[in-house]
């Protein structure tokens, strides 16, 4: 199901393009003029738009200059009872996928619909499977914890077995997901990841079944699950011991018939997932004390697989530190620096209670913060996570905390745009921000997207 605006000012057209879309399982939208359409589409994430050259207000193709500096990744097709090869040319160079001629037939409206929405979809798909692939590079390590789960990772992902993997907050549980699944014969259909901890236990079953409409105040629509998304690929459950007793019972379901019903629905559906399960907590005592059902946890654990904390596998952080800061030093063009030996000494010595997540972070802040080519141990510890009394602001002084969290944010905010080649909207989603907070971080920090990565 694809998002649709459908602008055209002639109510017929809108209506009859509207039934059609919908008669497809669309979610359609409309609006009459080119504002409408702009104000619409700053607000809501589409994936395409039906745009009709001639509109009351603003010129179409002034609308799809507009949509294209928008920095939306949504496909647009132009519409006109009065079509010329020059507009169609123009139109096509500014960034529209294909150009229909009123009143467009029923098969071609259709036709073009899914040659835009399957070219939409290898365009996001390559640009996910260039994230995984920088994911996946930062399994760093030749500890012999790591080369154990990089054994089991290949011997795992050669099945369609279910894999359960436990470790502390910012090893890389999810790393370890995602090398299994590319590695696996579903590496070309969907990989969803829920995180169950985020999600309200009233919202859970929706959130990973779906609902009908009017199943529930705010059920507007018909919702598709997370199960019924990742159907013949692999449905990455994170955080799994914080799911509620309801749900786990309907995950246990699907796993024993591979059936689901959603949310206020009647009908009966089949699904082929694959499952990966991941927690930071003792599930033995989560079954003891009745939180994690015991029959749930022996259809998931078929190939376990720990991930060690930081502090089991020493011998790899320098190797993870020099990964991590010649990537950030590249990133942010922040020339030629290097840490000292007793810095690295430090940093292979300090606990890391926050793990690989954790050191990551340390080792951004000082690549930015520190502006001498040497950065030594006392460098490190002073960008720490301050202890208490540790720092003291002089009063009317950007707090250096403050200073380091705002050049963080931003250094995070312009690793994602690259990450997302420069697509704000995708950017907004693994952000897990409004694309609208996203556009004003932009502006507050100076970031230029056009010269962005250049």
């Amino acid at each position: 199901m694809a998002t649709i605006l459908v602008v055209d000012d002639e109510s017929n057209i809108i209506k009859t393009m509207t039934g059609i879309l919908q008669d497809e399982g669309h979610d359609v939208h409309s609006s009459a003029d080119g504002r409408g359409a702009l104000e619409f589409l700053s607000k809501n994430d589409v994936d395409l738009v039906f745009l009709d050259v001639w509109l009351p207000d603003i010129d179409g193709l002034e609308v799809l200059g507009r949509i294209r500096q928008m920095n939306t990744d949504a496909a647009v097709i132009m519409i006109s009872g009065h079509g010329s090869i020059d507009i169609a040319v123009k139109s096509t160079k500014m960034g529209a996928f294909d150009f229909l001629e009123k009143p467009p037939s029923m098969e071609r409206v259709l036709t073009t619909l899914a040659n835009a929405l399957e070219q939409l979809r290898l365009r996001r798909e390559n640009i996910k499977l260039r994230r995984e692939v920088m994911l996946e590079d930062e399994m760093i390590g030749e500890s012999p914890q790591m080369e154990e789960i990089r054994r089991i990772i290949e011997t795992a992902a050669a099945t369609s077995a279910r894999v359960f993997i436990t470790g502390d907050n910012g090893t890389g549980k999810e790393l370890v997901a995602r090398a299994i699944f590319r590695r696996s014969r579903r590496s070309d259909k969907a990989f969803i990841k829920v995180n169950c901890a985020a999600i309200p236990d009233e919202l859970i079953e929706s959130e990973l079944f779906g609902h009908e409409k009017g199943s529930f105040t705010g059920a507007l629509g018909r919702r598709l699950g997370k199960f019924e998304l990742a159907n013949s690929g692999t449905i990455f459950l994170d955080e799994i011991c914080d799911m509620s007793a309801s749900a786990q019972a309907k995950v246990l379901r699907v796993l024993q018939e591979q059936q689901l019903e959603r949310v206020g629905g009647s009908e009966t559906l089949t699904v082929d997932v694959r499952v990966i399960s991941a927690t930071n907590i003792d599930v033995l005592k989560a079954i003891e004390e009745g939180r994690f059902r015991e029959d749930l946890f022996y259809r998931l654990n078929v190939i376990p697989i720990r991930v060690p904390p930081l502090s089991e596998r020493r011998e790899d952080i320098p190797l993870l530190v020099r990964y991590f800061f010649d990537r950030f030093l590249k990133e942010h063009g922040l020339g030629t620096k290097y840490i000292s030996e007793g810095g690295m000494r430090f940093l292979a010595e300090h606990p890391w209670p926050g793990n690989i997540r954790e050191l990551k972070n340390v080792v951004e802040r000082v690549s930015i913060m520190v502006q001498r080519e040497s950065i030594d141990e006392e460098d490190i510890r002073k960008n720490l996570e301050p202890r208490q009394g540790r720092d003291h602001a002089v009063a009317g002084d950007i707090s250096p905390l403050k200073s380091a969290r705002e050049d963080f944010e931003r250094a995070h905010i312009i690793r994602a745009l690259i990450a997302n080649d420069k697509n704000v909207t995708l950017t907004a989603k693994e952000l897990g921000i409004e694309r609208t907070n996203l556009h004003r971080k932009i502006k507050q920090f100076g970031i230029d997207l056009d010269n962005l990565g250049s």
